[in-house]
């Protein structure tokens, strides 16, 4: 690790001193639902292969007014630091790197919060306006010279410093990378064509529509929303009510430990993301990640199968009966 400079923010996750490739040109899926804001294409770095492309993306954002201010490299001390980008009421500093898609190097002009509904401005961001209405057309004017250089300061660098407001936002509260955003990038690590030294820094899949789904579940938050059980009707109306308490409990009580795992698993692609990593070390978690959230899954399957066995021998009479109310 070594020092960068001192406006950068403080979440730091790899220093090198290989330049970091240009970045590529490529289009801009559309968004077919509104809720998601564009979070740009980087390329990160892997120790054993090098940089890798980690696509650009419609992401949903943790929670309503949130903005997203993108990760970048900037030179200092004889390297290249890698910035974390993260989420906050305001959009901070990002190197003065021209992104695209309303990420020209000094803030976001791709749309803007009103309330807890986001509008998406249609001039920057491509976005299917026959299923979001939500839209308005503002002519950006760019006054910098827009360039796919990817790196802040050094030679061929971008020049670009914060201003007080950037400095403030970095400073302030804010969140990190979802839960998504960080799957996006392990699975980017793992796949070969996606490393700049196979694809010649001009990756194949350059942008994605939305994160992958996975098919088999690897993180907590691929499973299901945990829905509301109904208890079946028995014809006894004080044993309904017990039931249908004994429902709502259990339900958020795997609700609760599905939101715990969540975080615990997004908690740990920050950390793997600050530290130097390999293919095989992504995989081994993504592994864990999987065991780990199946496990869960067939508990709590386990569980509700469980109580709707139980519920249904004491409505047969077979279990305690229900108490008086």
């Amino acid at each position: 690790m070594v020092a960068v400079p001192e406006y950068a923010t403080a979440q730091i996750s790899v220093s090198i001193t290989l330049v970091p490739p240009a970045l590529p040109v490529y289009e801009q899926p559309v968004l077919v639902e509104e809720g998601s804001i564009w979070a740009p294409g980087y390329w990160a770095y892997d120790q054993e292969d090098g940089y890798f492309w980690v696509p650009g993306t419609w992401v949903q954002p943790p929670e309503a007014g949130l903005l997203w201010t993108p990760g970048y490299w900037g030179w200092g001390n004889g390297g290249y630091a890698w910035n974390e980008g993260y989420w906050g009421p305001t959009v901070g500093f990002y190197g003065g790197i021209a992104y695209g898609f309303g990420y020209s190097g000094q803030g976001y002009s791709g749309g803007h919060w009103q309330g807890q509904q986001f509008y998406y401005n249609t001039t920057v961001s491509n976005v299917n306006v026959t299923n979001i209405h939500n839209t308005y057309t503002q002519t950006i004017v760019n006054n910098t010279t827009v360039n796919r250089v990817s790196f802040n300061g050094g030679t061929g660098g971008v020049a670009a410093k914060p201003t007080a407001a950037q400095q403030a936002a970095a400073r302030a509260p804010h969140q990190q990378a979802t839960a998504a955003q960080m799957a996006v990038r392990q699975t980017a690590m793992a796949h070969p064509t996606l490393k700049a030294s196979a694809n010649d820094a001009k990756p194949p899949t350059a942008a994605t529509s939305k994160p992958a789904v996975k098919a088999v579940p690897v993180h907590a938050a691929d499973l299901p929303a945990v829905t509301h059980q109904v208890a079946a009707t028995t014809g006894n109306a004080a044993l309904d009510k017990v039931n249908q308490r004994e429902q709502d409990t259990l339900s958020a009580s795997q609700a609760k430990q599905r939101q715990e795992l969540q975080q615990k698993q997004a908690a740990e692609h920050v950390q793997a993301a600050k530290q130097p990593s390999t293919s095989a070390s992504v995989k081994e978690l993504e592994q864990r990640h999987q065991a780990q959230t199946q496990a869960l899954a067939q508990r709590h399957t386990t569980e509700q199968k469980t109580l709707q066995d139980t519920q249904e021998q004491k409505s047969q009479g077979k279990g305690e009966a229900a108490p008086r109310t």
